[in-house]
C-alpha cells in the first residue's frame, strides 16, 4: 500500500466540482483508493464519501492506494491534487 498526505489549498476546500473530478480520477485505477481526514475515511471512488469528509482549506487529507497499479495511482493522484486542490 502506498499513500501521501496533502494540505488543501483551494479556498473552498473539496467542494462538489473538485470532488467529482477526484472521483473520476480515482475510478481509473484497479487499486482500492481511500481518502482520510481527521480519523474518518472513505472510498475515493464514491462522491458521497469524498464530500462527507468536508475537507476545508488548510486541512490535511491522506490518500492511499492498495492494489496492482498503486504506484501509478499515487503518482497521478498526487499530481491531480496539486493541480486542482
Amino acid at each position: 500500500m502506498k499513500s501521501f498526505s496533502y494540505v488543501i489549498t483551494d479556498a473552498e476546500g473539496i467542494h462538489a466540482r473538485p470532488a467529482g473530478l477526484l472521483v473520476r480520477q480515482a475510478a481509473k485505477y484497479q487499486s482500492a483508493i481511500k481518502i482520510e481526514k481527521g480519523g474518518k475515511s472513505g472510498d475515493a471512488k464514491r462522491i458521497f464519501a469524498v464530500m462527507g469528509l468536508a475537507a476545508k482549506q488548510g486541512e490535511t487529507v491522506t490518500i492511499s492506494a492498495d492494489g496492482p497499479d498503486e504506484d501509478t495511482a499515487i503518482a497521478e493522484l498526487e499530481a491531480f491534487m496539486k493541480e486542482n486542490l
